[in-house]
């Protein structure tokens, strides 16, 4: 497989036991207009559109990406294939305009129902197909927020209910309330916690896993190797404890075997991290994988989507294994507001 092997449609796999159909990798959209520096948004819409061509169907954003802007900038392109796509878009963060680094998480059903009628009016559609609790707030008990999250599925706002980042515990509760097709947390060759014990929730209630950041958030890519140095200013990975200082230098040693495993493929070091999630589906048995990894580059969809074709052998997954735990720093600055904060 050759990393410009770009001319095939992806398989499908469903989301959850009733969930819907859909390529077996997303495009995470959120860079497209938020968060990742400047954008062309010409090329961001092209890639859009090629995506779909390779056969990825599941787009994903947020009310939070750009404060509704993200939402937005799609909803031309959800409109004009609102019959060949699953829309996903999440709510419970918003962000304070004066300082992005701050944040407030609500889940309180007032405040679901004020979030799905703002996102439907920004996307331009009536029914979103998959919507997401982005975060959890532990003031709120879980099955409260769920149970407000299926009156809109029974009102017709919301097709079928996702969570993100949440425990075992919370996961189960949230499936004796309503169906949860899928599991949205972080995944990869870096960030391999959501393994303790959430993984094995999923498959064994029947929900997909949608990782998000299968490439590190482009670490994993060898793109650059220090985002203080490297990344622009409004770039937030300039943030993050993994990507600066002391820990990028030992987080970029690390990627020595990835590139000697994508070099046996004539592949790049990204797709060699996303085949490694694309793999995970295949190695424990009944659970669905569908990464949503993120690009507004037509170059990067299809060498994304070209990686679903690799499958990585025994001793190269096994060439690989140590590298999760050998990790510099934790993936957020403030870990209380994930699953693995909470465990």
């Amino acid at each position: 497989m050759s990393s410009t092997d770009n001319g095939m449609k992806i398989g499908t796999a469903r989301l959850g036991t009733d969930g819907p159909e859909v390529g077996v990798q997303g495009l995470g959209c959120m860079g497209m207009s938020f968060a990742y520096g400047p954008t062309d948004a010409d090329e961001a819409r092209a890639t859009l559109e090629r995506a779909l061509e390779l056969g990825v169907t599941l787009y994903d954003t947020a009310d939070m990406y750009g404060a509704g802007e993200n939402e937005k900038f799609i909803s031309p392109f959800v409109r004009a294939h609102r019959d060949e796509i699953t829309l996903a878009t999440k709510f419970a963060i918003s962000l304070d305009p004066s300082d992005p680094t701050k944040r407030t998480i609500r889940n309180d059903p007032p405040y679901v129902r004020q979030c799905v009628e703002d996102s439907l009016r920004r996307l331009g559609v009536d029914e979103i197909d998959l919507y997401y609790m982005h975060r959890r707030d532990v003031e709120v008990p879980v099955e409260e927020s769920v149970g407000a999250m299926a009156e809109l599925v029974r009102e017709g706002k919301v097709r079928h209910l996702g969570l993100s980042e949440v425990t075992a515990r919370e996961l189960r509760a949230a499936q004796a309330v309503h169906p949860i097709a899928a599991l949205q947390s972080e995944w990869s060759l870096f960030s391999r916690d959501i393994e303790d014990s959430v993984v094995a929730a999923a498959g064994e209630l029947g929900i997909a896993v949608v990782p998000y950041s299968p490439l590190g958030r482009g670490f994993l890519t060898g793109a650059f190797a220090d985002a203080e140095k490297e990344l622009t200013s409004d770039d937030f990975r300039r943030h993050q404890p993994r990507f600066t200082g002391d820990n990028a230098a030992a987080n970029a040693a690390l990627l020595k075997p990835v590139r000697q495993v994508a070099a046996a493929h004539g592949a790049t070091p990204g797709q060699i991290a996303l085949a490694w999630v694309q793999q995970q589906a295949r190695l424990r048995d009944g659970l669905t994988v569908v990464p949503i990894p993120g690009t507004r580059k037509r170059s990067r969809v299809e060498e994304n989507t070209a990686a679903t074709r690799i499958e990585l052998s025994r001793d190269e997954l096994e060439l690989l294994e140590p590298i999760g735990g050998r990790v510099a720093g934790p993936r957020y600055a403030d870990m209380s507001f994930t699953s693995a904060g909470r465990e």
